[in-house]
């Protein structure tokens, strides 16, 4: 009986047909994926990159005794529709600083109102027409131009669209992740190395393994509950402080750091062990001396994927309290402080145009944080692995 070749035989046809449907489907999700990712960067950046120059008028502050009670009269009448609130109100805190201000005249590039950097944006036409002239003729002067905005990284949250920044923010973000490892890291390392290591292979082992792995998958906003009831509730941790956020985030984060040190751990070849254990070594020194070392890199890799996650948190901060408006940054754990999350969380329901682009720029830094951080655990991960 001759055998017929792959191209008269009917099912080997189908069979390679479903190949080639199979790998063009996959090619097609991986197309769609890029391209949903590209059209949200796109989106983000091209709403965000505004936010990061402002309108800037070169004003005349003048510091005297009136100015000092009435901020207003610091700048010319022209000018007053133009230049920001938020920068006239400082001028009391500037003399009662340094008292040789007063009587005199400083230029200065002071900013604009949010509705002038608008405006000169192309986001907003509601000006009056005196003021558009105005804006014309210091344009013509060039006494009002584009600049940095670096108050967008060193100021903090403010009712004013043109003087909120991220610095508080910011701040509290670096808090609740200093937080969050010092709580979450050694625990989880430890309770890792204990079940892996030298804990018994009985149902108590196996039920604490199943409710580890559970804790992994529970939504995010049931840790807030449990941080409000215990931390703040029972143990009476200040409410809306990095402290009651980070012990927060950290019960979130500290499955996966026990999941990923676990599965390092497991990576390490048993010979290791046995030649250790052969030589006389303890299990602890086992551990300590051969095992731990060598996993190191995949529980540092999965510490910072951890707090990755945790840096994008905030509904669980919602539930802390950690959404409160903060214009100054804390200066400790226990002091009322926000996020990163929260913080744009908070822009995109303010009504002004101007904080449309500063919500857009925030999920940008935030992004940016993230991919950092992904990327150097991915660094380490190929710097210090061993393949065995």
């Amino acid at each position: 009986m001759k055998l017929k070749g792959s191209r008269d035989n009917p099912k080997l046809r189908r069979r390679y047909n479903a190949e080639r449907r199979f790998r063009f489907l996959c090619a097609g999700g991986i197309a769609l994926s890029v391209a949903f990712l590209v059209a949200f960067f796109a989106d983000i950046i091209s709403q965000g990159y505004s936010a990061f120059y402002h309108t800037q008028v070169l004003a005349g502050i003048t510091y005297s005794e009136e100015t000092v009670e009435l901020p207003p009269l610091a700048v010319s009448d022209p000018l007053r529709p133009i230049v920001s609130r938020g920068v006239l109100r400082t001028i009391p805190q500037e003399v009662k600083a340094d008292e040789s201000l007063l009587g005199t005249t400083q230029e200065r590039w002071v900013p604009a109102k949010a509705e002038i950097d608008q405006f000169r944006k192309g986001n907003s036409h509601d000006l009056d027409d005196d003021v558009v002239a105005t804006v014309r003729e210091l344009e013509e002067d060039g006494r009002i131009a584009f600049k940095f905005n670096t108050a967008f990284f060193t100021n903090g949250d403010s009712k004013l669209p043109e003087m909120a920044g991220i610095w508080s923010a910011a701040v509290g973000s670096i808090y609740l992740l200093a937080l969050t490892f010092l709580f979450a890291f050694p625990i989880g390392v430890m309770t890792a190395v204990y079940l892996e290591e030298f804990a018994p292979d009985n149902r108590l082992t196996q039920t604490i393994e199943v409710n580890i792995n559970n804790l992994a998958a529970v939504p995010s906003i049931l840790f807030g509950l449990l941080g409000l009831a215990v931390f703040i509730n029972f143990f009476h941790v200040p409410r809306s402080s990095a402290l009651a956020g980070g012990l927060t985030i950290g019960l979130m984060t500290l499955p996966i750091i026990i999941i990923s040190t676990r599965a390092a751990l497991r990576a390490v070849p048993d010979p290791i062990r046995l030649g250790a254990l052969a030589m006389g070594c303890t299990r602890w020194q086992v551990v300590r001396d051969h095992v731990l070392p060598l996993s190191l890199p995949g529980i540092l890799t999965g510490t910072i994927i951890g707090l990755a996650q945790a840096i994008g948190e905030t509904a669980p901060l919602i539930i802390v309290g950690m959404i409160a408006y903060i214009p100054d940054a804390p200066t400790s754990i226990t002091q009322a402080a926000t996020v990163l999350p929260a913080q744009v969380f908070t822009w995109a329901g303010m009504p002004e145009r101007a904080y449309v682009e500063k919500t857009a720029a925030g999920i940008i830094v935030l992004l940016a944080v993230l991919l950092t951080m992904n990327a150097t655990a991915v660094l380490l991960r190929r710097r210090f692995e061993r393949r065995w």
